[in-house]
């Protein structure tokens, strides 16, 4: 055969089109592509995060969820002077969108006012934050911080953080981030790091100042100014890394996929509705009426009955 005269490539044989790429230009599948429609997903729909701020009254709580986003969005209400600290069961919550870069989140900030404002709480935990933590550490992720830590010095700051992790390891307080959830070595590294240091102290402030030719977040004192984002005044770098830069999306995860999940299967299981095995309680039965009806499902209340009865 002679050389010259070979059959012409299935490339060369058809003419090309406007929509018929080149062989050359075929690459390849592009799984990386992903990326992309998520970021523009992400672009269009933004995030929503949910932040439960608890403490006594005039620990800066307000003051804090502002420096973290750098926005106002929370107002303090200010006590009556001279009168008593008003004592209320309430919840407060106030919605607000943040947008940085085309980027949107829209974050939920919930305050719990009069929080045990008169139980004292000198030297460590009190039995009501013991009896708190032990159950909000079971729905949500637990971040404890040493609120105005310039109150401190750094002796006693790191006494009291000693005291307080003995505090959550007697009474198994599991914060985050929680062990359980460290997936590789990379994480662990990081998360281990991160539970040496918690509590983080840390210091709110929303006014700036002048400190040697820049402006800087802070706190204005007779002996200077506490930089709010300098590692040698405070730990505020350190929360806010963990709640915003490296750590939002795994808080959000974990939120949806344990501690969400962990709720609907006790719901479930005291609506009577999900068979026997770990974890299952004896409940009144629930009616015929309940088991059918297609609205929600009332959840029975708890009986001294025993029995070993399947339904």
């Amino acid at each position: 055969m002679d050389p010259q005269r070979r059959s012409p490539s299935p490339c060369s044989s058809r003419p090309a089109s406007p929509r018929t790429p080149p062989c050359e230009m075929l690459g390849s599948v592009g799984i990386e592509a992903v990326l992309d429609q998520l970021k523009i997903k992400a672009m269009k729909t933004g995030f929503e995060f949910n932040i439960m701020v608890v403490g006594q009254s005039g620990l800066g709580k307000s003051t804090m969820v502002n420096t973290l986003f750098k926005s106002k969005v929370w107002k303090p209400t200010p006590p009556a002077l001279g009168g008593p600290v008003p004592q209320t069961l309430q919840l407060h919550s106030v919605t607000h969108v943040i947008e940085e870069k085309g980027l949107k989140l829209k974050l939920t900030v919930t305050d719990t006012p009069g929080f045990g404002d008169q139980i004292n709480n000198d030297k460590c935990l009190r039995p009501l934050d013991i009896e708190f933590l032990q159950r909000l550490c079971r729905t949500v992720n637990v971040v404890p911080v040493i609120a105005r830590a310039d109150s401190l010095t750094i002796e006693e700051r790191e006494a009291f953080r000693r005291r307080i992790q003995q505090n959550l390891r007697t009474h198994c307080i599991d914060v985050y981030p929680q062990k359980c959830f460290d997936e590789d070595i990379n994480d662990r590294i990081l998360n281990s790091k991160i539970r040496d240091r918690i509590p983080f102290a840390v210091v709110g402030a929303d006014r700036e100042h002048l400190v040697n030719g820049r402006c800087v977040l802070g706190r204005k004192t007779k002996w200077g100014i506490v930089e709010v984002e300098n590692m040698a005044h405070c730990e505020f770098p350190l929360l806010r890394d963990l709640l915003i830069r490296s750590h939002l999306q795994d808080l959000k995860d974990i939120t949806h996929n344990v501690h969400y999940e962990n709720y609907r299967v006790i719901r479930l299981n005291e609506s009577h509705l999900l068979p026997r095995g770990p974890g299952w309680v004896n409940l009144a039965p629930a009616s015929p009426r309940q088991l059918t009806s297609p609205g929600p499902v009332k959840v029975c209340e708890w009986t001294q009955d025993d029995s070993d009865d399947e339904f």
